[in-house]
């Protein structure tokens, strides 16, 4: 910002109040929008912010998780220009300066983003254990009743003689890139058992990060043992891990709000369920059950997408100008002409898409064998 002084010379605000100042200044800043703003007052407050990556680092502030991220990429639907051989070292690196800045100026926008929240979930990935399939799926949990053409709707683990068992359920989110703000669980109540005992687990935590496996073999809950291979801890990079919340022994969907939203990179959540309160009469071992689980957040997609697979499990921002204008005949189709990693990630856009689609319109599998009984015995006797 120029401004003229009583002689009717101008001189740059930066300049008079020096480098170190103006930066104090700039990163009191924490509203993304006033920084893209200062951005836009002159050559030399643009240059200043992007020299000084302050929308990277305001980004990092507002949601830690994003210092997993080693790099930046603007992806367009026309492919890229060439590199100009011509181009001087210190050229090149203001332009990987000013890509960055362009790409957290709108990632920050994002994160703060008034945008309505919503549930995540795109589907099952297992359960750490089932007492019986598939009756007991986790698939149960998407369905928000707990009873289903007059039957119970529920995941129950197996049962367990320890009461500090912990069990978990895992599950893929509808995009790669989700800020979530809180999840609800519900756990079940046996209405069909004496006294309607409420299988609740003492505690539940939350972890959020992306798969190592390859894609495809993150398969969809079929398996007798719920994916429990799919599900193993050496599968999956963990970026982040909530404080453990109390859960309570009441049949309602109960609130874990975590402490900020957080930026899910990879879009896989684990709920841990830790702890056991409740006994089966029957066999005397303690089990956890769910009705039904949410986890409440919003997708940064198809804006922005991430690429983790660098085997060191570096994770790549990409930026996708003008994709939230696609029209469903972009998604749907492609196109010659495009640039092949926007097919790329738009094809990625689109099979997602897919699948939330079908699950809309088909729900939860719902399973019933040939007698029409749940887990093989009558509604007088039924097993938790």
């Amino acid at each position: 910002m120029e401004v003229d002084d009583s002689g009717g010379g101008r001189w740059d605000f930066l300049d008079w109040v020096g480098p170190d100042t103006s930066s104090c200044i700039f990163q009191l800043l924490d509203d993304p929008a006033d920084l893209a703003r200062a951005a836009a007052v002159s050559r030399s407050w643009r240059r200043f912010v992007i020299d000084h990556e302050f929308c990277k680092t305001l980004c990092r502030r507002i949601c830690p998780e994003v210092a997993n991220f080693t790099r930046a990429v603007v992806v367009t639907r026309s492919p890229p220009n060439p590199e100009r051989a011509s181009e001087s070292s210190r050229d090149t690196e203001f332009r990987t300066r000013e890509r960055d800045h362009v790409v957290y100026s709108y990632l920050g926008g994002a994160l703060v983003s008034a945008k309505p929240s919503m549930d995540c979930i795109l589907h099952c990935i297992g359960a750490s254990s089932t007492d019986y399939f598939p009756e007991e799926t986790i698939d149960n949990t998407l369905e928000p009743r707990d009873r289903v053409n007059h039957r119970p709707s529920y995941w129950s683990s197996g049962g367990h003689e320890d009461p500090d068992a912990p069990e978990s359920l895992t599950y893929r989110l509808s995009s790669d890139l989700c800020m979530i703000d809180e999840i609800r669980v519900q756990p079940f109540e046996a209405f069909f058992q004496t006294g309607n005992p409420i299988y609740a687990s003492k505690a539940v935590r939350i972890r959020l990060g992306h798969s190592k496996l390859p894609p495809g073999e993150e398969s969809f809950v079929t398996d007798e043992n719920e994916n429990r291979k799919a599900i193993a801890d050496e599968n999956y990079v963990w970026t982040y891990t909530s404080p453990e919340f109390p859960m309570l022994p009441e049949n309602m969907l109960q609130t874990f709000k975590l402490p900020r939203p957080v930026l899910c990179i990879g879009g896989v959540v684990k709920i841990e369920l830790l702890g056991r309160i409740q006994k089966q009469a029957s066999d005397h071992k303690y089990y956890i059950c769910v009705c039904h689980a949410q986890v409440i957040g919003r997708s940064l997609s198809p804006e922005f997408m991430v690429d983790i697979s660098d085997p060191a499990d570096y994770s790549i921002l990409k930026y996708l100008p003008g994709a939230s204008n696609l029209r469903i005949e972009d998604i749907i189709n492609s196109d010659a002409k495009d640039s092949t990693e926007w097919h790329s990630l738009v094809a990625r856009y689109r099979q997602m898409r897919h699948v939330a689609m079908v699950n809309m319109l088909l729900g939860p599998v719902q399973f019933m064998d040939g007698d029409d009984d749940v887990g093989g015995v009558t509604d007088d006797d039924m097993y938790m």
